[in-house]
């Protein structure tokens, strides 16, 4: 047998008893062969690394071997001409082809040809195809007949990743094993043995980060390891531990990323900036770093879910203990946003040259969907335990009167003229085309409208930050709070120019105003609630639930 270097082709299963993972498949092929119900061809699937080239070679071997005991293994390899051969890759009849670089009918047409003729010296003349996919239409129609037909002899074995790219016509021509991502404990436990074997000095948490990294493929995570041994020889103790491995990769330490999304959680935007800049002096791949979040998120939904985490590989005792700490007050909708946003983030670096912008934009949009979140339960809460929110909203209109009353008045007077002179410009570019005219009585009805046309942002506005001084046909006079996003003007008045056709002066008021819609609702809800609470049913239900309290009411 060849020695090699390379420990992923010096640590390659020479027999089914070595191949992990795969144990039901490897029984399931075994029980065929000692049963001689062999099909004509088999068809292994899966991920790159799992096994499928490893597992073509163990079944032309069991099917070739004269000495194979019980369970699959050769009985003396080096006697076995057959299993040395095939090990080596030089058995006339066993052949392999590499489908991505003959792809043609004329490659399958040598195999056709070739499959006329009785093997040689094997029982079985066996045709090794690898990543079959790659075939062209006319070659995979060529192969039809003979798949389905061979001579008794004759054995096909075809290996791909892309199992959806091939023709079903050939899929039911061949008996089909889906070869699975390997188990990350098994891959640890296969790694800790060829470390020693090697004598690698590579702790246990340098090992288990390797596993994770190998997605389940046991080629990658030998690779890695194999890049691990190396760098060895470079470090100055001599030893691999985790911050080797993670600079090695490019991942960041757990227990910062968690750092960091508590940062996010709190909404502390100028520390969770900062871990970003620590993270990537030291040198974290931006892929690598938002997976890493998307592991986390995920375990944070867990544990809302499903309470407290158990033991688990992919993370250690500390870091379950903090995110049981950082989960209080969580909710399974920021994290689906977070969730979704991050997935968003890593298209977004496909396309942006500035990995570091990207990130530093992807920081401040979490910590800004967290505010939101956060304001409202605040907001909420004040409903819910504040009997007196008539006082507290009339606190609030107050503050927004100092800030008012502190706006230089000729600052207002620009941004009027301002808006003015932009809204005529843009009634001679676009009212011309604007066809569709909508017309609006009030506040409520541009709300809607803000609602109908999913202008998210204006709404919130609408509602929320703006006090209604006066409304009339093609003139609002408001006054707003400190909150009212600086754009909110320009975007009204493009928006009502296109929705209704017409321009439209918006006037900053000193006035103070009505309250906002948002406070009208509490106001409303909360008339609503105390007449219910005077009601006889309610009086039927506190006497049959004392302890039972209102707190909404639903339409």
């Amino acid at each position: 047998m060849k020695k090699n270097n390379v420990l992923a082709l010096k640590y390659r299963p020479q027999n089914f008893k070595d191949l992990i993972g795969q144990e039901v498949i490897s029984k399931t092929i075994l029980n065929a062969i000692k049963l001689n119900k062999t099909p004509n061809a088999y068809l292994l699937t899966g991920i790159r690394g799992v096994g499928k080239t490893t597992t073509a070679r163990l079944i032309a071997k069991a099917l070739n071997c004269s000495t194979t005991n019980n369970n699959g293994v050769c009985e003396n390899e080096n006697s076995c001409s057959s299993c040395k051969e095939i090990s080596n890759s030089n058995h006339i009849d066993v052949l392999e082809m590499d489908a991505a670089s003959k792809t043609g009918i004329d490659d399958v047409r040598e195999i056709i040809e070739s499959s006329k003729y009785s093997p040689t010296s094997a029982k079985f003349k066996i045709f090794i195809i690898d990543e079959v996919h790659m075939l062209s239409k006319q070659a995979f129609n060529g192969l039809l007949k003979t798949l389905e037909e061979p001579p008794p002899s004759l054995k096909f074995i075809l290996a791909t990743t892309e199992v959806r790219k091939i023709p079903v016509t050939i899929l039911s021509r061949c008996q089909r094993y889906d070869l699975k991502r390997v188990e990350i404990e098994k891959i640890l436990d296969h790694l800790k043995k060829i470390s020693n074997l090697e004598s690698g000095k590579i702790t246990d948490d340098a090992l288990r980060l390797i596993s994770q990294a190998s997605e389940g493929s046991v080629r990658d995570a030998i690779s890695l390891l194999d890049r691990a041994i190396i760098m060895q020889n470079i470090t100055e103790s001599g030893k691999i531990d985790g911050n080797d491995v993670r600079n090695m990769l490019g991942l960041a330490d757990k227990t910062k990323l968690l750092s960091l999304m508590k940062e996010i959680f709190e909404g502390q935007e100028k520390n969770a900036i900062t871990i970003l800049k620590e993270l990537v002096e030291n040198g974290i791949d931006a892929n690598n770093f938002l997976n890493d979040i998307l592991e986390l998120i995920f375990l944070f939904s867990r544990k809302i879910n499903l309470g407290k985490i158990e033991k688990d590989i992919m993370i250690s005792e500390t870091e379950i203990k903090l995110i049981d700490q950082y989960s209080k007050g969580l909710n399974m909708i920021d994290l689906g946003l977070f969730w979704q946003l991050t997935l968003k983030t890593i298209e977004d670096l496909k396309i942006s040259g500035n990995e570091n912008i990207v990130l530093e934009m992807y920081l401040m949009q979490m910590v800004h969907l967290k505010k939101i979140g956060k304001e409202d339960s605040v907001i909420e809460e004040k409903q819910d335990n504040n009997p007196e929110i008539k006082d507290s909203i009339k606190f609030e209109e107050n503050k927004n009167k100092v800030i008012n009353k502190e706006i230089n008045n000729k600052t207002k007077n620009q941004l009027k003229s301002t808006f003015q002179i932009k809204t005529e410009s843009l009634n001679n570019s676009e009212g011309k085309e604007s066809t569709k005219k909508i017309e609006l009585n009030s506040l409520e009805e541009l709300i809607e409208l803000a609602k109908k046309e999913n202008e998210i942002e204006l709404r919130y506005d609408l509602e929320r930050n703006v006090k209604l001084v006066s409304f009339s046909k093609g003139k609002i006079d408001i006054s707003f709070n400190e909150k009212l996003n600086k754009n909110f003007i320009k975007l009204l008045s493009e928006k009502l120019l296109k929705w209704t056709g017409e321009r439209w002066i918006i006037s900053l008021s000193k006035s103070e105003g009505t309250k906002t819609i948002f406070e009208k609702n509490i106001a409303k809800n909360k008339e609503k609630i105390n007449d219910l609470e005077r009601s006889e049913v309610n009086t039927k239900v506190q006497k049959s639930f004392p302890d039972a309290k209102l707190t909404d009411v639903i339409e």
